[in-house]
């Protein structure tokens, strides 16, 4: 279930408001000054590589810090889904978070290398953009008590915002109509995301999300 739950945050990342209208910028990044499309999927792919990486070690990271804290499992849990909740209000526009902000592009990639490149810094400025639901993934890591699955659920959470990602960057012009409706429904979109994260909130700091891993498990 937590990693279903950090797919579907990743999926979500991608359709940011932030994001998703920035994607032909990205699109015309891979494709380079001569247009060619062939030269996207592999630099589209190094991309998101170079992201996902970042990501990964982030997991890593709070998975070890939330195994150092097994003996505090509970307190952990409440502390995770109090800041998931508070993510979840801010993504609502309820609680001010002024790290919430927009990306800025800026950069041309010139071959596969320089594009996984872009992709490790780039993690660093696509983080404000996808911060409440990077942050919930990274809490649900904490949560988890082993370095090993806090990096397996990032690298999930990477996959929900790569997959999709790389899809679009092939095929960009015959989604032009879908991603044009996602745009004019995103209040709508954003207020569906604030109630999943808090739900996801509700669920962890009650401990309710371990009992049904458990059940699964």
């Amino acid at each position: 279930m937590q990693y279903l739950i950090t797919f579907l945050e990743g999926v979500v990342s991608f359709i940011s408001p932030c994001m998703l209208p920035l994607l032909p910028v990205y699109v015309s990044y891979f494709a380079g000054s001569d247009g060619e499309q062939r030269r996207v999927l592999p630099r589209a792919a190094a991309f998101v590589l170079g992201f996902s990486l970042v990501f990964a070690l982030l997991g890593l990271f709070a998975g070890t810090v939330g195994m150092w804290m097994a003996t505090y499992r509970r307190v952990v849990d409440i502390i995770c889904g109090l800041v998931v909740i508070a993510l979840g209000l801010g993504y609502l526009e309820i609680l001010p978070l002024p790290f919430f902000q927009g990306m800025k592009a800026g950069r041309r990639v010139t071959g596969v290398f320089s594009a996984f490149l872009f992709g490790v810094v780039y993690s660093v400025s696509l983080t404000p953009c996808v911060g409440a639901f990077l942050g919930s993934a990274l809490m649900l890591a904490a949560g988890s008590g082993t370095a090993g699955k806090g990096l397996l659920l990032l690298v999930v959470y990477s996959l929900g915002l790569g997959v999709p990602f790389l899809l679009s960057a092939v095929l960009l012009q015959r989604l032009e109509g879908a991603f044009r409706a996602i745009k004019s429904h995103y209040a709508v979109i954003n207020r569906i995301c604030g109630v999943f994260l808090i739900l996801v909130g509700v669920c962890m700091a009650a401990g309710w999300l371990n009992r049904l891993m458990a059940a699964f498990s």
